[in-house]
């Protein structure tokens, strides 16, 4: 497996890492059996950097990695964790809380669900616009100094908010959405980023599968499915986007690769320091994925795949309306 480094003075991780959080949550129902050996399967592949969040599944994801990682040696793998989202017993979003009391006691659950000593990467999952993220950032830090975290992570916020926390905390990396069709880090974001030394771990590389190829127009969502409310996912906006994915797979066959494998290269050819997490529930998927590490993209083909599908090329926002709310990342 190639490794990348998640900041200047980070850690250094698989070139791909796991998404864990659809074993648990978002995507519908899922098989506890087979996400245990994708799990497993991953980390045989020589897959170190799993990535979850204490609110997926309400701990059940945590849980599912605690249990799945048994017996490994706690060196061999690195264990991203976001926390900070508040739900209620149905479900429902409530909002976000980083305050330095609710994130050490959502560490010490972590900690028990995740049957670990320490985090490698901790990070708020999304700005709380209550609390400075100077307090946030100095409590994380002072988890670093007790040796609970090694490193401080952030997630969707802006350029100016990446450089108020790295003024107090070194940030190692830095996980945001990103893309052939979620390009909005290119501007100010990821150049703050490599002034600083910060890594990327890049989510949704896959548009949550809708660039994946796999995708259908009569595919349907059950209704514990993000994408049922996902804007790109609906009516004239997936249809203009399918067509996106119909020109991608005129490339990715020329190539004799799939569609998932060449819209997942293109973010490794982004640059050594961004890493892409895959969120593969099946080892079927993950195989797939695994095979974006042997494609080697010139500047010809990155030509042509941007030609194809240039940035802002997608239809629809990539949150609704709430959840565009919640992205520091949004505004600027």
């Amino acid at each position: 497996m190639k490794q990348r480094i998640l900041g200047r003075h980070g850690l250094p991780v698989s070139a791909l890492g796991l998404g864990c959080m659809g074993m648990s949550d978002m995507y519908g129902a899922t098989e506890r059996s087979e996400s245990l050996a994708t799990v497993h399967a991953a980390l045989d592949d020589g897959i170190s950097l799993l990535d979850t969040g204490d609110f997926y599944g309400m701990g059940h994801n945590e849980m599912l990695l605690g249990e799945a990682l048994a017996g490994r040696p706690r060196d061999s793998y690195q264990l991203s964790v976001k926390f900070g989202a508040q739900r209620g017993p149905d479900g429902a979003w409530l909002g976000y809380d980083a305050r330095p009391a609710a994130l050490k006691t959502a560490l010490a659950y972590s900690l028990k669900h995740l049957r670990t000593d320490y985090i490698d990467v901790y990070r708020p999952a999304r700005l709380d616009p209550n609390v400075p993220i100077e307090d946030t950032v100095g409590a994380i830090g002072e988890l670093i100094q007790a040796g609970y975290v090694h490193q401080l992570g952030l997630s969707e916020v802006s350029a100016s908010t990446i450089r108020r926390a790295h003024a107090v905390v070194p940030v190692a990396d830095l996980q945001i959405e990103y893309s052939l069709i979620s390009r909005g880090i290119e501007p100010a974001i990821l150049p703050a980023c490599r002034e600083l030394g910060i890594g990327v771990t890049a989510y949704g590389v896959l548009a949550r599968g809708l660039i994946s190829g796999h995708w259908s127009k009569d595919r349907s969502s059950g209704g514990h499915d993000f994408r049922v409310h996902s804007p790109r996912f609906k009516g004239e906006n997936l249809d203009h986007n399918l067509a996106l994915v119909e020109l991608l797979r005129g490339l990715a066959e020329a190539r004799g690769v799939s569609v998932a494998q060449l819209a997942i290269a293109w973010v490794l050819a982004r640059g050594e320091d961004i890493v892409p997490l895959v969120g593969a529930r099946t080892r079927t998927r993950l195989a797939e994925a695994l095979g974006a590490l042997d494609i080697g993209l010139s500047a010809d083909d990155l030509a042509a795949i941007e030609q194809a599908v240039p940035p802002g090329a997608a239809a629809g926002e990539r949150y609704n309306s709430q959840g565009m709310a919640s992205l520091d990342s949004e505004r600027g």
